[in-house]
C-alpha cells in the first residue's frame, strides 16, 4: 500500500468517527424535595411499590379483571404494535450504514433504424435486427463520512424509546381506568343496596302514616307527603342502575369483550374496595423516573436533537463506492465466453450545492423542533409534578370528608329510628320523620359516593405517580 493510499484511508477513518450535529445531552429536570402539600393521608416518603398497586385493594374480583385488561386491552395492543413498527423502521435507517447490491439479467429483441447515425442500411449483409442477452451485478456503498445515516439511527433508536415509553403510558391509563370502572360499578351497587332500604322504611312510614290517617290521629297531608319522599327515593334507582349498567360496559370494553359481557359476573354484590392504611409515594425525584410520559418526552427531545445532525449532513458532500460486472453478448452461445464480460468500479462524488437555500432552511426546522421538544419536556415535567400534588391532596382531604359523612350518618340513623318512636307516641309531628328520613338517606348516599372518592382518588394517585407500567403481559394479580 502507497503512502499516498494509507494516508487517505487514515483520513476517510478520522471522518468516519465524526458526526455532524449536536452530541445530545439530556437535560435536567429538578424536583422539589419533598412534597409541596405534605403527606397527610397515610402516605408515606418510603420507596413507591407500584408494579401491581391494584393488589394494595385486596379484591380478587379487581385483580382478574386487571390480569384480563393485561392481556386483551385493544388500546394496549395498538400501542405494542407501534413498538414493533418503529423497531421495523430503525432496522430500515440502519440498512444505510452497509453497502447495497443488486443483480440483474434481460434479453432484449433489437433493431436498427436503416436510416440512422451511423447509416447501417448503406452497407449490405449488415443485419439491422439483432437480440441482446446480459447478466450484470451491481453494488454500491455511500460512506458516511459526515454522520447524516449515524444520525438518521441514532433518531430512530430515540423513536422506539419514545414508542415503548408510550406503550407503558398506555398501560398506566388502562390499569387506572379498569380500576376507576370497578369501583365506580361497585359503588353504584352500594347506592343501590341503600335506596332500596330507605324505600322500605319510607314505605313503612307511608303505612304507618295512613293507619294513623284512618284512626284520625294524622291527616291526609301527612300521607301525601310521606308518599312524595317516597316516590322521590323511587325516582332515584333508574340513574342508579343506568349508571351501574354503563359503568360494566366500559369495563368490558377495556378487557376487549362485548358491552355485556360482564353484565352477569358484575351483578353480583361486592363491596367498594377497601383502601390501604399506609400508602408509600416515594419522593418527586422518584417520580420524574417512573412517569412514562416524562421518559416519552426526554426520548422525543432526543429524537429531535439527532435530526439536526441528519439535516446538517446534506450540507456536505456525498461519497460512495460504486461498481458493476456482468457478462453481455448478442447471441447465448458465446454469453459465457471470458470475452463477454464488462465491469466498472470507482468511486462517486454528488454534492448538492444549488437547492435554493433550502437545505439551510432544513436545519432552522429542525433546531425549531428541538426547541419545541425541549419545551413539551418541561411541561410534561411540571404536568407530571402537579398530577401528582392534586391527588395527594384530593386523597387526603376527602378522607377526612369521609370520617364526618360517617358521624353524619351514625348522627342520622340514631334520629330517625327516634323520630319515629316519637310520632308513633304522638310525640313530634310528622314534619320530624320526614325531615329525618331525607337526612339519613341523603347522608348515608353522601357516604357511598366519597368512600368511592377515597378509592377513585387513590387510584388517581397510582396513575399520577406512573404505576403499573412494569406488570408483565401474563399478570393476574393473584
Amino acid at each position: 500500500m502507497s503512502a499516498r493510499t494509507l494516508s487517505a484511508a487514515i483520513a476517510l477513518a478520522v471522518l468516519a468517527g465524526c458526526a455532524v450535529g449536536p452530541d445530545y445531552q439530556p437535560p435536567h429536570a429538578p424536583a422539589p424535595a419533598e412534597w409541596a402539600t405534605g403527606l397527610a393521608g397515610g402516605e408515606t416518603a418510603a420507596p413507591a411499590a407500584l408494579a401491581s398497586w391494584w393488589t394494595s385493594f385486596e379484591d380478587p374480583d379487581l385483580n382478574a379483571l386487571i390480569g384480563t385488561a393485561i392481556r386483551a386491552n385493544l388500546t394496549l395492543q395498538v400501542a405494542e404494535e407501534r413498538v414493533r413498527e418503529a423497531r421495523a423502521e430503525r432496522e430500515v435507517i440502519a440498512g444505510g450504514r452497509w453497502p447495497s447490491a443488486s443483480a440483474s439479467a434481460g434479453y432484449s429483441e433489437n433493431r436498427y433504424g436503416a436510416h440512422s447515425y451511423p447509416p447501417l442500411g448503406m452497407f449490405p449483409g449488415v443485419p439491422l435486427d439483432y437480440n441482446l442477452y446480459n447478466v450484470g451485478f451491481d453494488a454500491a456503498w455511500e460512506l458516511d463520512l459526515f454522520g447524516g445515516v449515524r444520525r438518521a439511527v441514532e433518531a430512530s433508536s430515540a423513536e422506539v424509546g419514545a414508542a415503548e415509553y408510550a406503550r407503558r403510558d398506555v398501560l398506566v391509563s388502562v390499569l387506572a381506568e379498569v380500576a376507576r370502572n370497578y369501583i365506580d360499578a361497585r359503588a353504584y351497587q352500594e347506592r343501590l343496596a341503600i335506596t332500596e332500604e330507605n324505600i322500605a322504611a319510607q314505605r313503612a312510614i307511608v303505612e304507618l302514616t295512613r293507619s294513623r290517617y284512618q284512626s284520625g290521629l294524622a291527616s291526609d297531608l301527612e300521607v301525601e307527603e310521606a308518599t312524595a319522599l317516597l316516590t322521590t327515593t323511587q325516582a332515584q334507582l333508574p340513574a342508579l342502575e343506568s349508571g351501574f349498567a354503563q359503568s360494566v360496559h366500559q369495563l368490558a370494553v377495556l378487557l376487549g369483550e362485548d358491552p355485556g359481557a360482564l353484565l352477569d359476573k358484575m351483578s353480583h354484590v361486592r363491596p367498594l374496595p377497601l383502601t390501604p392504611p399506609v400508602v408509600p409515594v416515594g419522593l418527586p425525584s422518584d417520580l420524574l423516573r417512573r412517569r412514562p410520559d416524562v421518559e416519552r418526552a426526554e426520548r422525543e427531545l432526543a429524537a429531535a436533537s439527532a435530526e439536526i445532525g441528519v439535516a446538517k449532513a446534506d450540507l456536505f458532500p456525498k461519497f460512495s463506492l460504486v461498481g458493476g460486472l456482468g457478462i453481455e453478448s448478442t447471441a447465448t452461445g458465446n454469453l459465457l465466453e471470458y470475452a463477454s464480460r464488462y465491469y466498472s468500479a470507482g468511486p462517486l462524488v454528488q454534492w448538492n450545492l444549488l437547492e435554493g437555500g433550502s437545505l439551510l432552511a432544513n436545519v432552522r426546522v429542525q433546531r425549531a423542533r428541538a426547541q419545541e421538544a425541549l419545551d413539551t419536556y418541561r411541561q410534561t415535567v411540571l404536568v407530571a409534578l402537579e398530577d401528582a400534588e392534586n391527588a395527594l391532596v384530593a386523597y387526603a382531604k376527602e378522607q377526612v370528608r369521609r370520617g364526618s359523612l360517617a358521624q353524619s350518618v351514625d348522627s342520622s340513623e340514631a334520629a330517625f329510628h327516634l323520630s319515629s318512636e316519637l310520632y308513633r307516641s304522638g310525640l313530634v309531628d310528622f314534619l320530624s320523620v320526614l325531615d329525618a328520613e331525607r337526612t339519613l338517606y341523603i347522608s348515608q348516599d353522601s357516604l357511598i359516593e366519597s368512600t368511592q372518592s377515597v378509592s377513585l382518588d387513590l387510584v388517581q394517585l397510582y396513575k399520577a405517580l406512573g404505576g403499573g407500567w412494569e406488570a408483565p403481559a401474563s399478570a393476574t394479580g393473584r
